[in-house]
């Protein structure tokens, strides 16, 4: 699995690579409107907007799931549980889970709810926009309950440890997030998109 991510996160900085010298070459023959990432212009941008570029959504989105799947696969409840206490901390996780499910619910599925939009609808809202944390936060609530009630997260330290078990493993896909962002964003400003 690295070696592939390796490899598409090479692949990446030869494109990138390759955008910067084609931009240089078709601005420099007058092709269009195309804006060379080698002029001044192009090193300004690329230095002064950089950080600006990698803080988006996608990375947040990025964190959070692996933050919730790291609790998953830390907390034992992927495994197949066979104990007794195993099988009550799953059913205590999975009522805390309707529990959140219902709350949701009634912050979006009443009139005037909370996180609906000013016209009443669900696309685009504030619930919308917050999707991926709100799944996100319901798997880190099923897991982190489950290790608990089980007896596999037992101090804080444990639930700590599990959340950031995703990021640990996950460090790779950060990389080619930078890099995808960036040779997107170099799309953008080459080709003025």
């Amino acid at each position: 699995m690295k070696s592939r991510l390796a490899i598409l996160g090479a692949g990446l900085l030869i494109a990138e690579a390759a955008l910067v010298l084609i931009s240089w070459i078709l601005s420099a023959t007058m092709t269009g409107h195309v804006r060379s990432l080698l002029s001044g212009e192009g090193v300004r941008w690329f230095f002064g907007c950089f950080t600006e570029l990698m803080g988006s959504p996608v990375l947040v989105w990025l964190v959070l799931l692996l933050i919730a799947a790291g609790s998953m696969r830390s907390s034992g409840i992927l495994r197949r549980q066979q104990s007794y206490r195993d099988r009550m901390a799953l059913r205590v996780a999975v009522a805390f889970l309707v529990i959140y499910i219902v709350v949701i619910l009634l912050l979006t599925a009443m009139p005037h709810a909370v996180l609906l939009s000013s016209t009443g609808s669900l696309l685009p809202s504030p619930f919308s926009r917050s999707l991926v944390a709100v799944i996100a936060f319901g798997l880190v609530l099923l897991s982190v309950t489950f290790g608990l009630m089980s007896g596999r997260l037992q101090t804080l330290t444990d639930v700590l440890d599990s959340l950031s078990e995703g990021i640990r493993r996950g460090a790779p896909l950060f990389i080619l997030y930078i890099l995808a962002m960036q040779f997107v964003e170099s799309l953008r400003f080459v080709f003025w998109l």
